[in-house]
């Protein structure tokens, strides 16, 4: 069992090492927003289906305490009232503005396309892309995420948590896997390796999407129109992060597991399109989580087991310290209490993931 162990004991350390270097954004301060920063700026959103969305979540969307901005919402190809209601909305505010796309063999369904023609709708250069079923945490969201552009930031990179909208078990580990996720793109972006950002709460500006020809290289991948853009233009100069309670967003979280998994196992295809160096670091990480429990269940029935378990609370330390702390960055210090068993669980179901995948193709969300 001795090789056993120290084959522990190396993976282990190695899975510390990443979760020490998640502290720098864990017990990060967010910067203060200057009152005077009011960039021009053109929220897009992006809906398909989404008319009740729209009524409850667009009033907050303008109503929002900025003094200059516009909000594109594209109607994609929907099959209810959404085109509508953003018609109504616009008749009652100018600053709404409308595209109507319509399904085509070229870009069958393809949300690439339709944002395009969106970002092309732009009065503004700085973009700020949203849900229509996401709720801004304040009225100086648009604020708190466009002032960290600068003359070298394109990129700004925010957090889309969930509602907690119960109790259930489901929901609290759907916040934690977004919490999770989060704590990793941040931290990578603080390391000087930014590869992903999520599409409920991303910025960027036109000039840096045109310089990038848009989706084109990843047009064929049918999701990753928020992550694959940011892992093809995120650098370390150009990139900047909104940690600010005020700059958060917030969106309706799937009702069952299947719906969620389906959800996951896209994002999970996605993220083979992914730099070489971004996929090796995350691989590993993976890896290295997996291979410690399960080298530590068979410990368990060894001499070793104290050992294994000392080294197990080691790591319960130091992962607490990072969720609870950035946790409370984000308002989700409730997932914290339950976190070994979230992510004992949550590694699971991402090998179930990964095998399904390579079985099957995930549907699309479209």
């Amino acid at each position: 069992m001795l090789p056993i162990f120290i084959a522990f004991a190396a993976i282990g350390l190695i899975n510390l090492c990443y979760y020490l270097g998640f502290f720098r954004f864990a017990f990060s301060t967010p910067e203060v927003t200057s009152e005077k920063d009011s960039l021009p700026v053109t929220v897009i959103i992006c809906a398909k289906n989404e008319a009740e969305n729209l009524r409850n979540f667009l009033p907050l969307i303008l109503s929002q305490d900025h003094p200059d901005f516009e909000v594109v919402v594209i109607n994609d190809a929907s099959g209810d009232e959404t085109l509508e209601v953003i018609e109504e909305f616009q008749q009652k505010d100018a600053r709404v503005r409308v595209v109507n796309v319509k399904n085509n063999e070229a870009f069958w369904a393809n949300k690439k396309y339709a944002l395009t023609l969106g970002i092309k709708k732009a009065k503004n250069p700085y973009l700020l892309f949203t849900d229509a079923d996401c709720r801004p945490e304040s009225d100086r969201w648009l604020t708190n995420m466009s002032s960290q552009f600068t003359a070298q930031k394109s990129i700004v990179l925010g957090y889309g948590g969930y509602f907690v909208e119960n109790r259930s078990l489901l929901n609290k580990l759907i916040r934690f896997e977004t919490l999770f996720t989060a704590i990793q793109y941040f931290s990578y972006a603080n390391w000087g390796l930014p590869y992903m950002g999520v599409g409920r709460n991303l910025a960027y500006t036109s000039d840096e999407f045109y310089k990038q020809n848009g989706f084109a290289s990843h047009l064929h991948v049918r999701s990753g129109d928020d992550d694959l853009f940011v892992n093809q233009a995120a650098t370390s100069a150009n990139t900047a992060l909104c940690l600010s309670p005020q700059g958060i967003t917030r969106s309706i979280p799937k009702k069952d597991l299947r719906s969620w998994i389906e959800q996951k196992r896209r994002h999970v295809s996605v993220a083979g399109h992914y730099k070489k160096r971004h996929r090796f670091l995350l691989g590993l990480f993976y890896t290295t989580q997996l291979l410690f429990w399960i080298l530590f269940f068979v410990l368990m029935f060894s001499s070793f087991w104290q050992l294994a378990l000392a080294l197990l609370a080691v790591r319960f330390i130091v992962q607490g310290m990072v969720f609870y702390n950035s946790g409370k960055k984000f308002g989700e210090t409730d997932v914290f209490w339950l976190f070994p068993f979230l992510e004992l669980f949550l590694i699971w179901v991402q090998l179930g993931i990964f095998i399904a995948n390579l079985i099957a193709k995930p549907t699309h969300w479209k």
